[in-house]
């Protein structure tokens, strides 16, 4: 009887899935022409920020307890729905710290089930790994591994272990890798692929070259290091690492000849609206973007084909 029963919620979850992937796969598809066709510069893919306060200091990042404010719930929801009446319909909820993120007795799992019941049909949020993953609603958890043990710690702190013990207990296999390949740990993207292929929580692995923020220049790439980082990721998709990038995009990402900024793509903090991110108020930086779902955003929004059909591929795939 309990293998019964079972069986029947199992497959009740995996008809669940299935149909979120079709509603979202026409949706996307609908959109997707009508950009093309029309050259229309509607968003479909938006971010909140939860906050920017974080229990870490990394040494790439310049978005990190500048004021240390947690944004309430009612304005966050607020967020959600003018996004979602915009036209956005897959949503990523960023920080800061996005677990750190609580207003009264609502936490994160709450935003992300809002969201849902908004009628948004993919929901992520980013994390750094360093609190319990308890959140089996969200469709990816994208969590920040920054290379092997040493590398990541000398990036982030003392924290690769606490991270590990926390996906080996992840009440759900909805974890994705999210690695900001900088000079630091250029020479450990296998290392990280091979945990994410290893780890029975871990769906894939998501990467980005660093982007040059006020401060942090020295950990920017050459074009050359770009192209060697490309060539390793490539290799390790085609030894079966489930990477969760574009391989037809990685020429337009080494020589940074990608359209910016991705008009598909805005973010939302305090009620602030930016289009693409929150760097776009950094002059000359957009020139040097690494952020590899902009170069995928905007290539596939301008009618390439190779991008257009392995991104289908791929979402339909991971997530």
């Amino acid at each position: 009887m309990k293998a019964f029963v079972f069986l029947v919620v199992h497959q009740d979850c995996l008809l669940g899935r299935l149909y979120l992937k079709l509603s979202f796969f026409l949706y996307f598809a609908n959109f997707g022409v009508k950009t093309v066709l029309f050259r229309k510069k509607e968003p479909i893919l938006g971010t909140v920020i939860l906050t920017d306060k974080c229990n870490l200091s990394c040494k790439h990042c310049s978005v990190n307890n500048i004021i240390a404010v947690i944004y309430p719930y009612v304005q966050i929801i607020s967020e959600m729905k003018q996004l979602f009446d915009m036209g956005v319909r897959i949503l990523f909820f960023c920080g800061g710290e996005t677990f750190m993120w609580h207003d009264g007795e609502k936490t994160l799992r709450d935003l992300v089930i809002e969201a849902k019941e908004m009628g948004f049909l993919i929901v992520n949020t980013v994390t750094n790994g360093t609190f319990p993953i308890d959140l089996p609603e969200a469709d990816l958890i994208l969590l920040s591994l920054d290379g092997d043990k040493k590398k990541h710690n000398e990036i982030r702190g003392d924290t690769y272990d606490q991270i590990m013990k926390n996906i080996e207990n992840a009440t759900a296999d909805n974890i994705c890798f999210y690695m900001a390949i900088n000079k630091i740990n250029q020479g450990t993207i296998e290392d990280v692929c091979v945990a994410a292929k290893r780890l029975k929580n871990v769906r894939a692995v998501s990467f980005n070259f660093h982007t040059p923020y006020p401060g942090t220049k020295e950990l920017a790439l050459t074009r050359e290091e770009k192209k060697n980082c490309c060539d390793t990721i490539t290799r390790m998709m085609d030894n079966g690492v489930p990477v969760f990038n574009l391989k037809s995009a990685f020429p337009y990402l080494i020589d940074n000849r990608f359209p910016t900024p991705c008009y598909q793509c805005v973010v939302m903090e305090s009620g602030k609206l930016s289009v693409c991110g929150r760097c776009i108020d950094v002059p000359g930086l957009c020139e040097k973007c690494g952020y590899f779902f902009v170069a995928e955003y905007t290539l596939l929004f301008s009618g390439n084909i190779r991008i257009i059909a392995e991104m289908l591929k791929t979402y339909l795939k991971y997530i």
